[in-house]
C-alpha cells in the first residue's frame, strides 16, 4: 500500500490540488455571490455568475424534477467516479501524460461529487461569452476534467513517447 501511495505520488498531488482549489473558490463564490448574481472580470467576455447545475453535465437533466433526485445524481457521479478511479489505477506508471490526466478527471469529479452530495447541486460560477452566446457555465473542476481528458487524448497520440518506444 505504501509503495503504491509513492508510486501514484503525482496522481494523489494533482487530485488533492483540483480538490482544494475548486472548494476554495467554490467556498469563495458561495461567501460573495448570491444565486444568479454576477461580477464582470473581462468585459463582454467573462463574467463570474453563480448558478447551481442540479442536473448532470453541461446541464443536461437540470430543468427536470423528480423524487431524491439528488441522491440519484450523486449516486450516479460516484457509480461513474468509481469506474474511472478503478481505470485510473491500471495506467501503466511509465505513462505520465495520461496519470496526470486521470487526475484531473478524477479531482475534478470528486470536487463536484462533494457538492452534490452536501448541497445538492454543483456550483458553477464561470461564465464565458461572445455577445449574446454563453458557453455553459463551469467551475474549477470541470476545467480539470477538461484539461484531463484532452491529456490523456495527447497520450493516446504519442505526445510525449521517445522515438524509441513502440506504440
Amino acid at each position: 500500500m505504501i509503495r503504491t501511495l509513492r508510486e501514484r505520488r503525482l496522481e494523489l498531488a494533482i487530485l488533492v490540488a483540483v480538490v482544494a482549489l475548486d472548494q476554495l473558490t467554490k467556498r469563495l463564490v458561495r461567501n460573495s455571490l448570491s444565486l444568479h448574481q454576477s461580477f464582470e472580470v473581462v468585459p463582454d467576455f467573462l463574467s463570474f455568475t453563480r448558478v447551481h447545475n442540479t442536473g448532470a453535465a453541461f446541464g443536461l437533466l437540470n430543468g427536470v424534477d423528480f423524487a431524491f433526485k439528488s441522491v440519484v445524481m450523486s449516486v450516479v457521479a460516484l457509480a461513474a467516479l468509481s469506474g474511472v478511479a478503478w481505470y485510473a489505477a491500471s495506467v501503466p506508471r511509465a505513462d505520465i501524460l495520461a496519470r496526470a490526466g486521470m487526475a484531473g478527471v478524477v479531482g475534478g469529479a470528486v470536487g463536484n461529487l462533494i457538492d452534490r452530495a452536501t448541497a445538492g447541486y454543483v456550483l458553477d460560477f464561470v461564465d464565458a461569452y461572445w455577445g449574446g452566446w454563453h458557453f455553459w457555465a463551469f467551475n474549477v473542476a470541470d476545467a480539470a476534467i477538461t484539461v484531463g481528458v484532452g491529456c490523456m487524448i495527447l497520450d493516446i497520440l504519442g505526445l510525449g513517447r521517445r522515438a524509441s518506444d513502440p506504440l
